[in-house]
């Protein structure tokens, strides 16, 4: 294996950059982005106002490089998402038959890390052919088959909950009204973990000579089989991650006896390949990268993404403006305020139920690291990308299940 053709030498000064909602974000979460810009595949980034610190890229960080992949600015729990499926039935039927809407979640989900299924379920991604494309992959495929249809730990959940539509939506194909919705967060599980850490790995030993401080945001040039490898990797994830909502809705939704009428899914902690208009006044044309969203929602013109709040704050579905600064994106959820470590010795169980209750919200397992209290306010995060996006409807959970033993994740 020989050396990256890059020169591993960082700018001197980070390239600019837009920041939504500079008023939430850490100086941490800024520092993380700054080094970023001084890689010398970097062309573009922005900031998210969920933003907050995580591994290299910091969690709402959108990056744009040339010709390369970097697996940490991707994210160790790859092509992780949302899914949001309405039902045309009014939502007080959770409350009226709190037993078997209780029920579909505690049998039908399953949290936590490496946890299986005794009876491993089914899906035609198992099928997939990626699978056999390297030895690697390969020897990924059991853990697949068991955790197929499971959720992971930290912030993941599987909540039913209200939906409310203030004027009829041709893109849904709904009227205007209240519907009962069901909304996942999860993603692909072991697969993206262990494929996040062996490429990341993979990436350091090629720039030996990188600076330390973006020791992790390595990266991999996609004309080279190690870039290539990941690439076809990252999206087999993807594929896995989506039969993973997929699986979870359609078995919950069963339980109860309902279809949906509408589905929207999303995806971050991914890469994509996007074209990048050149910057007005400059002579230069437009050039093919590849953007980087770590814990951060496609939002294109028209594209219909879902931004959580907390486990007792409203979410909402929205439709992407397509600001070109922002590369195309949006948050992906209100963004942690505080630290897990710090939720878990400042918020009191007595707090965090108080404020459930007052919302109305029956919580049926979750860690205390998971307090409402330990995020930022959603509102307040929706109005800072009000450029970037326009509210569709808004959610409010009802019911929600969480991974009960409170552990560190990263979205």
């Amino acid at each position: 294996m020989t050396l990256s053709p890059y020169d591993d030498e960082i700018r001197s000064e980070p390239l600019p950059y837009a920041v939504w909602g500079s008023e939430y974000i850490d100086d941490a979460s800024r520092a993380q982005m700054d080094a970023a810009m001084r890689l010398p595949v970097s062309v573009a980034g922005a900031l998210m106002p969920d933003a907050h610190v995580g591994y290299g890229l910091p969690i709402g960080g959108v990056l744009a490089v040339e010709n390369a992949v970097i697996p940490y600015a991707v994210g160790v729990d790859i092509a992780c998402r949302v899914r949001f499926s309405i039902f045309d039935i009014s939502p007080i039927v959770v409350k009226q038959k709190s037993g078997q809407y209780k029920n579909a979640l505690l049998e039908q989900t399953l949290f936590g890390a490496g946890k299986k299924w005794n009876r491993p379920l089914e899906h035609e991604v198992l099928d997939d052919p990626a699978w056999e494309a390297t030895r690697f992959l390969t020897s990924l495929k059991s853990t697949a088959y068991g955790q197929l249809g499971t959720s992971g730990s930290g912030n993941h959940f599987v909540e039913w909950g209200s939906f409310s539509l203030p004027k009829d939506s041709p893109q849904l194909g709904l009227k205007a009204g209240e519907y009962l919705a069901l909304l996942s967060h999860s993603g692909s599980r072991g697969v993206g973990f262990k494929i996040a850490n062996h490429y990341s790995e993979v990436a350091m030993k090629l720039h030996p000579n990188l600076d330390k401080s973006v020791r992790y945001l390595a990266w991999l040039p996609l004309d080279w089989h190690e870039g290539q490898e990941y690439w076809l990797s990252m999206e087999l994830a993807g594929r896995f991650a989506s039969a993973n909502h997929e699986l979870i809705h359609h078995r919950v939704a069963r339980a109860v006896g309902l279809k949906p009428v509408a589905v929207v899914e999303n995806h971050h902690n991914y890469a994509w390949k996007e074209r990048l208009p050149a910057p007005r006044g400059f002579a230069s044309t437009d050039r093919d990268v590849i953007v980087h969203r770590k814990g951060a929602t496609p939002a294109g013109e028209g594209v219909l993404g879902v931004i959580p709040g907390s486990m007792a704050d409203p979410g909402y579905l929205v439709s992407g403006k397509g600001v070109v600064a922002a590369l195309n994106s949006a948050s992906h959820g209100a963004g942690r305020a505080m630290s897990r470590t710090a939720a878990m010795k400042s918020i009191t169980k007595t707090e965090r139920d108080r404020y459930l209750k007052e919302r109305g919200v029956t919580l049926l397992s979750a860690g205390l690291d998971e307090s409402p209290q330990a995020y930022k306010n959603v509102d307040e995060v929706i109005n800072a990308q009000s450029e970037l996006v326009s509210v569709v409807g808004k959610f409010m959970p009802i019911m929600v299940k969480m991974d009960g033993t409170g552990s560190k994740a990263e979205d």
